[in-house]
């Protein structure tokens, strides 16, 4: 009984030290959630960004290459991959779900990048390559613009 009273008079004795403690602790604790929280949010609105830009890079590919048909410049195929390839990797350090959708993106540009300013017998443009991939471009600008309204 004697310890119990010395354990409970040495509580009394030292209670301010003791919520001192606690509140330098969790204050300690919550600083370096909030300073990880930020940082991880921080990186993510970059590569977000980032990954915009390229996709409207991109974009100006195809538009050349499948409207102007101009393969040699500004619609060069290679610098198109370069670009998915590019935003394949951006979409890797990004929250779900892009990377499935740059994924789908470079699925896209892989299958129909030669359809790129194809005329059929009549002369006419062929489509369907281009909308596929700009369909492809669409989602993943949905989806990084989705990511980026989420952030604190």
């Amino acid at each position: 009984m004697a310890k119990q009273n010395r354990i409970v008079d040495q509580l009394r004795r030292n209670a301010v030290a003791l919520i001192s403690l606690f509140v330098a602790i969790s204050g300690l604790s919550y600083n370096t959630w909030r300073n990880e929280a930020s940082e991880h949010n921080r990186n993510q609105r970059q590569a977000s960004i980032e990954l915009l830009l390229k996709l409207g890079e991109l974009q100006q590919v195809v538009f050349h290459s499948h409207y102007d048909m101009d393969f040699e410049g500004r619609g060069n195929p290679r610098a198109g991959w370069a670009l998915v390839l590019t935003i394949r990797d951006l979409a890797v350090v990004l929250q779900d779900p892009m990377p499935a959708s740059a994924a789908t993106l470079f699925e896209a540009w892989e299958s129909n990048w030669e359809m790129l300013g194809r005329t059929d017998a009549n002369g006419r443009l062929v489509n369907t390559g281009a909308e596929q991939i700009n369909t492809a471009i669409d989602g993943v600008r949905r989806d990084t613009q989705a990511l980026l309204a989420s952030l604190d």
